[in-house]
């Protein structure tokens, strides 16, 4: 029996005129209906709020966060690398696997929207899945699966297998060496990783409710800046123009904080705060604070009054990778090469982010930087000056794979050279 007619078969054959109404207005709800879809797949809290992914993205923090971790993931490089035999590595750009990652992993999509799409799916259900289109050379593509139609399960066998619901047609199972699955780090039974939507769900709901208690308040209240008393009684003609003039001048948020014109000697006295109104700030405050807890963004990337900016910037920037980014580095450059890569190519291939393109500094900086890389003075140097030009977005140039180590001239004392 569908889910409609278990609903509905609770009222008999033979209705009553009340149980006839609750018949009809049942009947009357329309399934395809978004707002009805968004309630049914959302999450109850405590808060009353069913919190869901279309809710949770309208707080402004969560969206903040979710959208700096995407977009950054989205938009670093991730390359294929080989190994060189002399413990060095180059990129291994004639891979089939590396033209998936920088070029085109699928037929709509760039390498960026790719990326950040499995991200924002893996931070908010916990998974993000991709079904692996197989190729004469591997995989040819990567077709992202919406997450809410896919059940992964692990099998008697103890390999993972993946019902996927398709839009149109009967479900499909796909075995695990089908699918690319990026988990969340953390994972509450070690087979999916566990959905921030789900973890969150309190913080979120109670934030919502905070949000909605102070938009009712903006659009049902009236505000002045302060009161305005009489000694003795005001006239009737005097009341009423103060009516008159509230209800012109006052009603609604946009007057908020407007002052009243005395009639006949009032007395004005201003308001401030009233201890509600603090708490009420305090309170979305908190909320904003428990989400940036739960994504690990730095307060000041969420755009909090802080006062880390300047010569904080380059710590943020280290505190967002090491805290925050850098256990999804490791996840992606993980399922990559368990999933995207044979057992002999595991040993010679990987995955790695370029995670410096998010710590460049100022010009000054940089060249600082490669200065010392390439061995300036005083210094041995790592680099060369190839491998600098590229850090610039620059092309090789010939004799630029040989180090300039120890090549800068030496003083000699005068009349050594007669000597």
């Amino acid at each position: 029996m569908g889910f409609w007619n278990r609903l509905v078969s609770g009222f008999g054959n033979d209705l009553s005129p009340s149980r006839d109404r609750e018949f009809r207005a049942l009947s009357s709800i329309d399934i395809a209906d978004p707002a009805l879809r968004a309630f049914m797949s959302g999450r109850p809290t405590a808060s009353g709020k069913s919190v869901n992914e279309q809710s949770a993205l309208a707080n402004a923090t969560f969206f903040r966060a979710v959208n700096l971790i995407a977009s950054s993931v989205g938009m670093l490089p991730l390359n294929l690398m080989r190994q060189d035999g002399n413990g060095g590595a180059v990129k291994a750009s004639d891979h089939a696997v590396h033209r998936l990652l920088r070029k085109q992993p699928n037929s709509w999509q760039t390498p960026l929207q790719f990326k950040a799409y499995m991200q924002g799916r893996a931070i908010l259900y916990g998974n993000a899945y991709a079904y692996k289109v197989p190729g004469v050379q591997g995989v040819q593509a990567l077709i992202p699966l919406d997450p809410c139609k896919v059940t992964a399960e692990l099998s008697d066998d103890w390999r993972m297998t993946y019902k996927w619901q398709r839009s149109k047609g009967a479900a499909r199972t796909l075995q695990q060496n089908e699918v690319f699955h990026l988990r969340a780090p953390w994972s509450s039974d070690g087979i999916t990783g566990d959905a921030l939507l789900k973890v969150a769900a309190e913080a979120l709901g109670l934030a919502e409710l905070t949000d909605e208690a102070a938009a009712r308040l903006l659009r049902n209240g009236a505000y002045v800046g302060g009161v305005l008393k009489h000694p003795k009684t005001l006239s009737k003609d005097a009341i009423d123009r103060l009516k008159e003039q509230f209800r012109e001048r006052f009603e609604g948020a946009e007057n908020a904080g407007r002052w009243m014109v005395a009639e006949e000697g009032l007395d004005p006295h201003p308001f401030g705060m009233s201890g509600k109104d603090a708490e009420g700030l305090a309170q979305r405050k908190h909320q904003a604070e428990e989400i940036s807890r739960y994504t690990g963004v730095p307060r000041p990337l969420l755009m909090f009054d802080e006062t880390s900016w300047g010569s904080g910037i380059e710590q943020l920037g280290l505190f967002l990778i090491t805290y925050c980014l850098m256990p999804w580095f490791v996840a992606w450059e993980e399922v990559i090469a368990q999933s995207l890569l044979t057992e002999r190519e595991r040993e010679t291939h990987y995955a790695k982010f370029n995670e410096a393109a998010l710590l460049r500094g100022s010009l000054k900086d940089q060249a600082e930087f490669l200065a010392k890389a390439l061995g300036g003075p005083g210094t041995t140097g790592f680099m060369v000056p190839n491998e600098a030009r590229e850090k610039m977005d620059m092309g090789p140039k010939p004799g630029g794979d040989e180090p300039n180590w120890g090549t800068a001239p030496t003083t000699q004392p005068q009349g050594a050279a007669d000597a």
